[in-house]
């Protein structure tokens, strides 16, 4: 047995000083995703292992999916309180914590989750929005592309067809534009909707074609109707304490998987995962296209909650306009670069 136990010490002293003398960590990484989705395959588990790679095995992960360490909900104070290491959520989930990031949630700034990824990078990297993740450190922030309307009875071709129907919020910020849409918004995270739409709890709800199909909420819904009037924020974030504890050598095979190169990864993978789930879907259910008269409709609806929650981080004293402004024009760059292959 001290010949068992001596050779034990000295593997782990060996695991600790190899590699340049860097101490081995084991991070553990939450997200909400099931672990069939797209995204735990490429998004967490294949980041992570490119990251072990290129950490020479000094790094490990062990992710946690649906769930499983923490609920989508409490996702940043998870990743704040240590709960988890690394943990990736929705801004939104917490109403009025992230009101600036929130911005990039509003209608019409962005045709893909490529370009808006882009220029939400661009925007946390300018430091206005500093103040609101001060607790953690961010690795990237991103968003999906442009979500639709889902519902399981009710065809919705018209803002009449609104009044009335339950429909799932993913934020606060989406429930100011369903109201002023005529429904009633049901606030709950991503994971819930399949249930709540089974029992008719909800009507419907907005997510981008690829959620729809990876939370199997495809199976309660026979109507689609295609408006792309939001996106979500989302943001991968790591503990305070666990980021410190990191090499520099580390915190570089880290960040090489990080900041851009994160965020755009994961909004052509959302792209990729929406071209594919649209596809799928359409071979069951009816897909409803607006006239040009209703969708400039339901635009001046959404112009309008999104000219009333700017003013209202103004009167907050929050340079709401000024990070819109900086946020459309990140977008326009980002657009230009990726149209001429410059990123």
């Amino acid at each position: 047995m001290k010949a068992i136990k001596t050779l034990a010490a000295s593997s782990a002293v060996a695991m600790m000083f190899s590699a340049g003398n860097v101490a081995a960590q084991n991070l553990r990484l939450a997200h909400f995703m099931p672990a069939g989705s797209w995204q735990h395959s490429i998004m967490f588990d294949g980041w992570a292992k490119s990251i072990e790679e290129d950490s020479d095995g000094t790094l490990s992960f062990r992710v946690f999916p649906a769930q499983t360490l923490g609920s989508a909900v409490e996702g940043y104070d998870n990743a704040r309180r240590g709960i988890a290491d690394i943990t990736w959520t929705v801004q939104g989930y917490t109403a009025n914590r992230f009101p600036l990031s929130q911005i990039v949630e509003l209608p019409g700034l962005f045709d893909t989750a490529e370009i808006g990824s882009c220029g939400f990078q661009k925007l946390y990297e300018s430091g206005v929005l500093d103040d609101e993740y001060s607790e953690t450190q961010v690795l990237y922030v991103h968003v999906h592309g442009p979500g639709h309307l889902f519902t399981s009875d009710k065809a919705v071709t018209s803002l009449s067809d609104m009044r009335g129907l339950q429909i799932r919020q993913p934020t606060s910020v989406i429930g100011g534009l369903l109201r002023e849409l005529g429904a009633e918004p049901v606030g709950m995270p991503a994971p819930e909707v399949y249930e709540a739409t089974q029992r008719g709890v909800i009507d419907g709800f907005l997510l981008p074609w690829e959620a729809v199909v990876g939370f199997r909420a495809d199976e309660v819904v026979n109507h689609y109707t295609d408006v792309g009037l939001y996106s979500l924020a989302f943001v991968k974030t790591m503990n305070q304490s666990a980021y410190d504890r990191l090499s520099d050598a580390q915190r570089s095979a880290l960040q090489q998987h990080s900041g851009m190169a994160g965020a755009l990864a994961a909004g052509r993978g959302y792209d990729a995962a929406d071209e594919a789930a649209k596809e799928k879907m359409l071979e069951s259910g009816t897909l409803h296209i607006l006239t040009d008269e209703e969708r400039a409709q339901w635009e001046a609806a959404a112009e309008r909650v999104a000219d009333a929650y700017l003013d209202e981080l103004e009167s907050r004293g929050l340079p709401a306009k000024a990070v819109y402004d900086a946020f459309v024009g990140y977008v326009d760059e980002c657009r230009l670069m990726l149209d001429s292959g410059d990123i």
